[in-house]
């Protein structure tokens, strides 16, 4: 499986970006995805994820309420709609794909196998 993230870019603050992660290859399902992100000289965190069904999210509390995740199983696609972006936003954002069911979720990292390559996103003050 590979996952191709893309949309990132520098936006002023209070400005919105909308990320798109693509799966290629040999896709399972169903799925659980999610989006992770690393700003400069931190440790990777957690912003979102998504179950197969598209019924179950979960939210960090940094970005709760200004992203929403969501997905398109037909194209075997993952979305990050981000509003209200702030200065602390800045990172790279990583999407991940795990087995699952159609209704569960993870929070975790090491709960992901597969990893897309990153895009940057940049909010200026």
């Amino acid at each position: 499986v590979q996952l191709q993230a893309c949309g990132g870019g520098l936006v002023q603050a209070g400005g919105s970006l909308r990320l798109s992660c693509a799966a290629s290859g040999r896709t399972f399902r169903p799925n659980c995805m999610a989006w992770f992100r690393q700003a400069p000289g931190k440790e990777r965190e957690f912003v979102a994820t998504i179950s197969w069904s598209g019924g179950g999210t979960f939210y960090a509390d940094s970005v709760k309420a200004r992203f929403t995740i969501s997905r398109d199983n037909a194209k075997n696609t993952v979305y990050l709609q981000m509003n209200s972006l702030k200065p602390e936003d800045t990172a790279v954002y990583y999407c991940a794909a795990a087995t699952s069911d159609s209704k569960t979720v993870y929070i975790h990292g090491y709960q992901y196998g597969y990893w897309g390559q990153g895009t940057l996103v940049t909010v200026s003050s």
